[in-house]
């Protein structure tokens, strides 16, 4: 390679630029954030509270320490142990395809988009860091109406819930942009 073209390959973007913007990537402080913040109420809520101790918040909504072996909604959370290892490799695959599909964004045109799936991307890990150290996934935030219930979530939860309701706000605003294309 001549000196003039190890030069422009120096210079070339890099596959994760594209079109000289940066890649989705740029995104991933918000997953990290996700991650410390989902731990660390996790530990504060498991050193200072009994399993199911309440702390009133408000009086719909308490703190409550909880286990949840399952999924969302403790779906299969009765289950003899196999779905610990089921929804971990899940986590991993689906992060795995999340960081992919993030390098393939251009982190300001597909801002909401990549900022989706970074939430999405933190709450799934930091639900993994429990279900790979605890066996189970640490829950907490307890609303309620009476005797009516909403299942306990955490932060990663809560991260995963706003990514999916910024993935449909996205999925909704490119469809308005397609339409008003077309017209």
């Amino acid at each position: 390679m001549n000196e003039t073209q190890d030069s422009e390959a120096r210079s070339a973007p890099e596959e994760t630029e594209i079109a000289g913007e940066r890649s989705g990537w740029v995104w991933l402080p918000v997953s990290g954030l996700v991650i410390a913040l989902d731990q660390l109420t996790k530990f504060l809520v498991s050193t200072r509270l009994a399993l199911y101790e309440r702390v009133e918040i408000l009086p719909v909504l308490d703190f409550t320490h909880m286990h949840n072996p399952g999924a969302a909604f403790s779906f299969l959370a009765g289950a003899s142990g196999w779905q610990r290892w089921f929804f971990s490799a899940l986590a991993v695959i689906v992060g795995l395809a999340l960081l992919v599909w993030l390098t393939r964004l251009k982190a300001r045109t597909h801002a909401i988009l990549a900022c989706a799936l970074a939430l999405i991307l933190g709450g799934a890990v930091g639900n993994l860091i429990d279900r790979l150290r605890l066996g189970y996934v640490v829950d907490f935030i307890y609303a309620h109406w009476n005797e009516r219930a909403f299942p306990a979530f955490n932060v990663a939860d809560s991260a995963i819930t706003v990514g999916a309701g910024l993935l449909l706000l996205d999925a909704w605003l490119d469809s308005r942009r397609h339409r008003k294309e077309r017209a």
